[in-house]
């Protein structure tokens, strides 16, 4: 496979996860990063990463508004739900074994 069929396939399977996490607007945050590590915020850093290192300028709130579909502010009163004490339980007993397996 030749570098550029790569980028488009790599490209084209990141906007597909995209899609697929503002298409279940239900799975919140906390959840995914209870169980995969990484969230729609991580998401969102991750895209402004990759910008700067494009020496693109962007903002945190533009690359967020790039991941959510919309401005955070406006997904997060739509269908962000308070983290219940049993997430907040679950997600920091998996930081503590992240941290105690090396992958933290």
């Amino acid at each position: 496979m030749n570098e550029q069929t790569r980028v488009e396939l790599e490209a084209a399977a990141f906007r597909r996860l995209v899609r697929h996490l503002r298409d279940h607007t239900e799975v919140q945050n906390i959840d995914l990063m209870i169980l995969a590590d990484f969230c729609r915020n991580c998401l969102a850093k991750w895209y402004l990463a990759a910008a700067a290192e494009r020496d693109m300028e962007m903002d945190y709130e533009t690359a967020r508004e790039m991941i959510y579909g919309m401005p955070y502010a406006e997904w997060k009163d739509k269908y962000q739900k308070k983290a219940t004490p049993e997430q907040m339980e679950a997600y920091e007993e998996a930081q503590r074994r992240r941290k105690s397996s090396g992958e933290a």
